[in-house]
């Protein structure tokens, strides 16, 4: 396992007082599953207190002692930081994730110091010195079996965020839940232990199975599985088993063309964390709507006004995960419009139709999800992989400049006071009207807005 320099460096120090330095955790997760390895946490047994690991840190970089209370130093050198800790337990004394009491031991050995890890996966450790992986609980067979399982029952259910951590791992890792863990975490739905998390550690949870999944459906599935989306998600519990037009989306029910999108969408991502969440959430709630507004008659099955039908969801679902008020909003415009490019397309909509469209969302952004949304099924059409009615919105918003922003207006309020005008309400109708003919393509530029200012006002 690759160690950086500096670790190395100390692990040879703590050795001269006869302690060592272990990796744990994700580092060595991520080294067998041939991941990037971003952070390491080093553990360090042997040692009789934790001042004399700060003192040892502070020769080498500096150190953040915020974490101290918990075992755990934080430690920066050269811009890069690492989580330096004492092999520890912890004891549940109250609800949340901070009514736990947690006593450090140097003298712990890696066994007993892992038992309060969940997973067995995350209870690897990699000794600096002997350059050997320590694997007490076995996730060596799990691994290859690809089998996320838990380690000890009673430290599992000390901390019900685990069931959440179980979906995320086992969609990121494409791992299946292990029986008794599958039956452990379903035991924990049922009992309502979930009810004390707060909003915040899942809405953790839920980025890192979006933007970190290759098949976020595998989590949502697992989700539903164990009884946590009945529960807790009405909005996506009420997608299962709604029907759909066998010719339009041949694939399923509604769920199951959410499923088929969020996967989809994976695969067209940013790159930016806020705008590919943004993308996530979207799809997945894009059909929300369809719930309340799918019509079975004889000869056909319909979800007319599904569009706008799907803003009050979303936000319902948005705001259960999240408080982050103008996040919720900006996804909501690609809801409401998911259907535009596909409409508009086969309607050959006007540039002004385009041009408006683009004061209500972001066309790049809009064409994303409706891509994501026509790939999402198994329609002949669909099947192709080639978006047609998307591509043809962004040539034309390309070809009028709107790709991802509206028209900008050419006239402001300065330039009616350089025409003699005085500030007053009259102000906003006549550079609203000037936009208008902005949108219909009248107008084209500065000259021709005060021309026409100019005709208004002496009519």
């Amino acid at each position: 396992m690759k160690i950086p320099k500096i670790i190395q460096t100390i692990s040879e120090e703590l050795l001269t007082t006869n302690a060592k330095a272990i990796v744990v955790g994700g580092s060595v997760r991520d080294h067998f599953l041939e991941l990037p390895i971003k952070d390491y946490d080093i553990e360090v047994y042997g040692l009789g207190s934790l001042e004399v690991l700060e003192n040892i840190l502070s020769k080498y970089g500096s150190v953040n002692l915020v974490g101290k209370s918990f075992g755990v130093l934080k430690f920066v050198h050269k811009g890069e930081e690492y989580d330096f800790s004492f092999p520890r337990k912890e004891k549940k004394v109250a609800e949340g994730h901070k009514g736990f009491v947690v006593s450090c031991n140097g003298t712990l050995s890696f066994k007993e110091a892992s038992l309060r890890r969940d997973f067995t996966v995350n209870a690897i450790g990699y000794d600096i010195e002997k350059k050997e992986f320590l694997d007490p609980y076995g996730a060596n067979i799990d691994m290859e079996n690809r089998v996320l399982r838990h380690i000890n029952t009673k430290t599992f259910m000390e901390d019900p965020l685990r069931v959440y951590r179980a979906v995320q791992f086992c969609a990121r890792f494409n791992y299946v839940l292990d029986l008794n863990t599958f039956k452990l975490c379903k035991t924990m739905v049922s009992l309502g232990m979930l009810d004390e998390l707060a909003k915040e550690r899942i809405y953790i949870e839920f980025k890192k199975l979006l933007l970190k999944s290759k098949k976020p459906s595998i989590g949502f599935e697992l989700m539903r599985k164990l009884g946590i989306i009945e529960k807790y998600y009405p909005e996506l519990d009420a997608l299962i088993a709604v029907p759909q037009s066998p010719i339009w989306h041949p694939e399923g029910d509604v769920w199951i063309h959410t499923m088929m999108c969020i996967d989809k969408m994976v695969a067209f991502l940013y790159g930016d964390e806020k705008q590919d969440l943004k993308m996530m959430f979207a799809i997945l709630c894009h059909d929300f709507g369809k719930a309340t507004h799918t019509q079975i008659s004889p000869d056909k099955i319909s979800a007319i006004g599904h569009e706008l039908a799907g803003l009050e969801p979303t936000e319902r679902f948005m705001y259960r995960l999240t408080d982050e008020h103008d996040f919720i909003k900006s996804l909501l415009p690609l809801v409401e419009y998911h259907l535009a490019p596909s409409i508009y397309f086969r309607g050959n909509a006007k540039k002004s139709t385009i041009r408006r469209l683009a004061t209500k969302v972001n066309i790049e952004e809009l064409v994303t999800v409706a891509r994501a949304d026509f790939l999402g099924r198994t329609t002949e059409a669909s099947l192709k992989g080639i978006y047609e009615a998307g591509d043809w919105l962004l040539a034309k918003a390309k070809e009028l400049d709107v790709y991802n922003e509206p028209v900008k207006a050419v006239l402001q309020g300065r330039d009616l006071i350089k025409l003699g005008l005085k500030p007053s309400k009259v102000f906003k109708i006549l550079l609203n009207k000037v936009y208008e003919k902005q949108l219909e393509g009248e107008v084209k530029n500065k000259l021709e807005a005060i021309e026409y200012v100019n005709r208004i006002i002496k009519i």
